[in-house]
């Protein structure tokens, strides 16, 4: 069965299969703020794994020269631009992280931009108050 072809009543059986998460808001807000603003300003990933680390946050073929890629990429933007790129490339490693054998590399890299994204976010908001 594809998603676009799901019945109202697929939907509702997979609701009652799979009913979900209740989560306070606060706790979602706090919690993952603080995640997302520290992952910024260290500029890591909550993982500990070396290899899985730096191919997340510091992958070397976006690094091979004085500047690295993310820094050039914001230069040559907006303020508006950049945070739509930052924003498409979450969408993305979102989209395709179960289909390309590497789920959690993926989600990894989703977080780092959704981070990314984040910080500016509250840089913006600090200058306008």
């Amino acid at each position: 069965m594809s998603i676009n072809n799901a019945t109202p009543q697929d939907w509702d059986r997979l609701r009652k299969q799979h009913p979900p998460v209740e989560v306070p808001k606060r706790t979602i807000d706090e919690t993952l703020m603080k995640v997302y603003l520290d992952m910024a300003e260290a500029e890591m990933n909550p993982f500990d794994d070396d290899e899985e680390q730096d191919v997340v946050t510091k992958p070397y073929h976006y690094n091979t020269g004085n500047i690295e890629c993310i820094e050039a990429i914001e230069e040559s933007m907006s303020e508006f631009a950049f945070k739509g790129y930052l924003k498409g490339n979450c969408m993305k490693y979102l989209w395709r992280y179960d289909y390309k054998g590497k789920p959690v590399e993926d989600l990894q890299k989703a977080q780092w931009y959704l981070a990314r994204l984040l910080k500016e976010v509250v840089f913006d908001n600090e200058e306008d108050d």
